[in-house]
């Protein structure tokens, strides 16, 4: 019997050529950098084709290593696609589910949807993993994990994208500013510089700007946070203004700010919260009874 690649080998190479680096690389498949290089080499012997150009300083993959990432991708994906299947024909609501969330909704809603699952699912079994938005996808494709849960409108192609509620976005501003009619509310009121953001990587920026309409760039500062709850200390340090989605509030990240919350337009300003799934899943049962739970808790 021909003896075939080993999965572990083409993880080594996925992980590789998604990081750029040996040293992470072998850091994030939690071994040494000698038995990642090790593994990457043995599968060039198998195969009998360089699949990286490597000198003392640098590598580079190769035409054919490039390709032969796609098709790794595929195959891991559908390996851990075998494993869960026979899991869940077993019993849908058993076994792991590698959950995927975004940094502005874990902090909020992890901790009740994991007691919820305890309660009605005692058999299934959360791993959460938290990452900006791109990360998550690339994780999704590649079968590093088996759902995710996104804020829209986000890039879902090639996957199945149920929406499950929505998020309402609030103005976080400064008492000062207490005095704002909501009816002709304007960010004119607003100094240059006074409303604070994420970092661009996350997509809460994009969408809270857009949903409410914050169009003169000028009253964006320079300085940026990685959390919501820097955000909201920047916001009432600095006499400013940050957007808050609905359900940070409610997990209490306002109670000890003196913050006031502001609408930003007439119209609800909004996202829409989604669980994400690779469309080849044979777990489709699985995920809807998760979709569903998660939308009791939003």
């Amino acid at each position: 019997m021909e003896k075939l690649p080993s999965l572990r080998n083409l993880q080594y190479l996925i992980k590789l050529h998604d990081l750029k680096s040996f040293n992470r690389a072998a850091q994030a498949c939690f071994v040494s950098q000698s038995t990642l290089s090790s593994g990457i080499q043995n599968l060039e012997e198998q195969l009998e084709k360089q699949l990286i150009e490597r000198d003392h300083k640098s590598f580079v993959f190769t035409p054919l290593g490039e390709d032969l990432v796609v098709m790794a991708k595929a195959i891991v994906q559908q390996a851990s696609e075998l494993k869960s299947c026979a899991a869940d024909n077993q019993a849908p609501m058993s076994g792991v589910i590698k959950l995927g969330c975004i940094p502005t909704i874990a902090p909020f809603l992890f901790k009740t949807i994991f007691q919820q699952c305890q309660q009605v699912y005692p058999d299934l079994k959360l791993q959460l993993v938290e990452d900006t938005t791109q990360n998550l996808s690339t994780l999704l494709e590649s079968g590093e994990i088996d759902c995710a849960l996104m804020a829209l409108p986000v890039e879902v192609n090639g996957f199945h994208c149920k929406t499950l509620g929505e998020d309402k976005f609030w103005l976080a501003a400064h008492p000062s500013y207490q005095k704002l009619n909501v009816e002709h509310f304007s960010y004119d009121n607003f100094p240059d510089e006074s409303i604070f953001l994420l970092q661009a990587e996350h997509c809460l920026t994009e969408h809270a700007v857009t949903a409410c309409r914050l169009v003169n760039k000028a009253k964006v500062s320079s300085m940026s946070a990685t959390n919501l709850h820097t955000l909201v200390s920047m916001a009432e340090c600095l006499r400013g203004a940050t957007f808050v989605p609905q359900m940070a509030i409610d997990a209490g990240i306002m109670d000890s700010s003196e913050l006031i919350l502001l609408q930003p337009s007439n119209e609800s300003a909004s996202r829409d919260i989604a669980l994400v799934w690779r469309q080849t899943t044979r777990r489709v049962t699985t995920f809807n009874l998760f979709a569903e739970l998660i939308a009791q808790v939003i």
